[in-house]
Parts: C-alpha cells; structure tokens; sequence
C-alpha cells in the first residue's frame, strides 16, 4: 500500500479524514499561491491544490499526495482570509443578508505512475442579516481571524448561516463525498 500523503497543514482538513478512516501523514506544502489574472474561481481552486501537490509529491516516490484550497467568493470576487479585526468586519458587512459560494479545490497525485486528478466543488451558503453588535461580537471571538471569508461554520459561525446548498463539509475545507469517488480512482476505498 503506497503512503497517503495530506499536503495541508489545516487542522480542520486533518480531522475530516481521520473522521473517515482514512491512515495518512501530514506534511504541509510550501507552494507559493500565485494568483495570475483572469482565472476564473473554480480554475483557480484547481490550479493551487495541484501546485501544493506537486510540491509535495516532489520528495516522494511511491505515495499518494491529496491537496486543497478553499476560499470564498461573494459577487464574483474571492475573499481570503483576514488578518486583521478590521479587515474581519469589513468581510462579515459584507456578507450580511447574501448569498456566496465556497469553492474548494483538491488534487490527487500518484508520485508513482504520475497518475492525477483535480476537482472544485461548490457549495452556496446563504447568511442572515447581522447586527452590527452580532458582528463586533463574532469579531471579539477571534474565531473570524486566518479563516477564509471570515467565518467558520463549524464553530460559532453556524449561529451566522440561514442555509446552505451543497456539501457541508466542503466549507470545512474538504468535500469528503467528491473526494472519497475520487480516491476510487486510485484504489482506495473508503466503504
């Protein structure tokens, strides 16, 4: 069995496939993200999570390295993450009352045959209208900070989401349904 290599250093990323069983090492890439102009978001998405598999896969042999980006993108325009409170509240204002997509990309390489694939996925959310105090709250909890769009759903951001359309666990950062077919491809499955 060839070693599975996740190249991320997402927590979050991490604990999705330790949820689904699957046996792997951890080892974060280094690709430097260059956004060049006119790529459209999904191509993006795509382009990046080969990037950060390519990098990793470069010091490996016989694995299998499976890589991600995520971001947000409200009205055709991405949203990174913010690193600071101001920039946080200007994201949340934003969104407030809209609907935006989340777009994850991820790619599979097999550092063994070159064999590989690179998938985006969408998932629609939909946001309630917030306060200004409900903003300024969300922001003094930090958890805003370094996520993509400002918020995660898997934390008090829930409290923000009126519905979503899509894979949830996409907006985590993985859509362990699409990957998991993915995976087949490389013999192995999950169930």
């Amino acid at each position: 069995m060839k070693e599975i290599i996740l190249a991320s250093s997402s927590p979050r990323r991490k604990e999705l496939l330790e949820n689904i069983g699957l046996k792997f090492k951890v080892e974060p890439s280094n690709y430097e993200e260059d956004i060049p102009p006119g790529l459209e978001p999904h191509e993006l998405a795509r382009k990046i999570s080969l990037g950060k598999a390519k990098t990793v896969a470069s010091k490996h042999q016989n694995a299998i390295v499976i890589a991600a980006d995520t971001f947000v993108v409200l009205d055709n325009r991405i949203l990174g993450k913010p690193h600071t409170e101001k920039e946080a509240r200007k994201m949340l204002e934003a969104l407030s009352g809209k609907s935006h997509s989340v777009i994850t990309g991820f790619s599979i390489l097999d550092t063994g045959n070159k064999k590989t694939i690179s998938k985006s996925v969408e998932t629609k959310i939909y946001f309630r209208k917030f306060t200004p105090a409900e903003i300024d709250a969300y922001v003094e909890s930090k958890e805003p900070l370094d996520k993509a769009g400002a918020y995660a759903i898997q934390g008090l951001g829930a409290v923000l989401v009126e519905r979503i359309e899509g894979d949830y666990f996409n907006v985590i950062g993985l859509p362990l349904s699409a990957l998991t077919e993915a995976l087949k491809e490389f013999g192995i499955n999950i169930l």
